[in-house]
């Protein structure tokens, strides 16, 4: 079988990016593919994967901005064709309409940077504002009233639970996380539960390389299922899983960083949840 090969795209990955660098002759090379009929493929800044757009400076910014864009046009449709304003009928509407546009494949594009969380969040902030019974009261006093949970959190809450999956063979470990966990843990696991062994910093890294290795699904992920509670941890199937994890998610403020408000806090699991025990 033969490949197309102008619909192959090259993603580079760089740490270093200055212009000097970029305008020595043979730099071009590094960067360029040629194929074996000698067609030339050349660098691309973005580049689309299962719905996924990644970006050459490693970061989620692009991806954050199409989503965002496509999901204030859905909300406003929806605004548009519905005039009932019930709790009953938005609520309906942002899940079924608006939401799943924020969280396709959410784990592994989950934003750090606080300016993207809030780009994200002013979306349920702009649609539940419209809720009739929410009249007055700010974003916060809404997710109480309303019983739903930020973005952010629910965004924390798929990685818990799809880590819970890669331990329980449900899901492929692609990262690695798992991998000869329960041949080393033995007596100490069955006492404290399942936790996930986090990959070893490379020595004398570079600060940008530490910062990609924060940022990774497979180390935020494996710390936020560790930071749970043994129930959650050892919970035998998905919906046992899904009930402690809510019930210990209720427990935990949930004041997400959102334009015009103070937040008391880093509303990170991180930030509020010690290694769990």
């Amino acid at each position: 079988m033969s490949l197309h090969e102008r619909k192959f795209e090259i993603l580079n990955y760089t740490l270093n990016k200055t212009k000097s660098l970029r305008a020595l002759p043979f730099t071009a090379e590094c960067y360029q593919y040629t194929t074996a009929s000698g067609e030339t493929i050349e660098p691309s800044y973005c580049v689309k994967d299962l719905g996924v757009y990644r970006t050459d400076d490693r970061a989620w910014g692009f991806q954050v901005e199409l989503i965002v864009k496509e999901a204030k046009h859905f909300a406003g449709w929806a605004l548009g064709i519905f005039r009932d304003r019930s709790q009953r009928t938005m609520l309906t509407l942002l899940k079924t309409l608006v939401r799943p546009k924020l969280e396709y494949c959410s784990p592994l594009w989950s934003p750090c940077k606080t300016g993207d969380i809030q780009r994200l969040e002013a979306i349920q902030q702009f649609f539940t504002r419209r809720i009739s019974e929410c009249a007055g009261m700010n974003y916060w006093k809404r997710l109480q009233h309303l019983g739903i949970l930020s973005l952010q959190r629910r965004r924390e809450r798929y990685m818990i639970i799809h880590v819970w999956k890669i331990y329980n063979k449900l899901a492929p470990d692609s990262t690695g996380m798992i991998s000869t966990l329960e041949e080393e843990e033995g007596e100490e696991e069955s006492r404290l539960g399942p936790k996930v062994r986090l990959p070893q910093r490379v020595k004398k890294a570079q600060s940008s390389k530490e910062i990609l290795r924060e940022e990774f699904f497979g180390i935020r992920a494996a710390q936020l299922f560790n930071r749970m509670p043994k129930e959650v941890r050892l919970a035998t199937s998905l919906d046992s899983l899904k009930i402690e994890l809510g019930n210990f998610l209720s427990t935990i403020p949930d004041y997400p960083p959102v334009r015009g408000y103070s937040s008391p806090r880093d509303n990170s699991l991180f930030s509020l949840v010690s290694e769990g025990k």
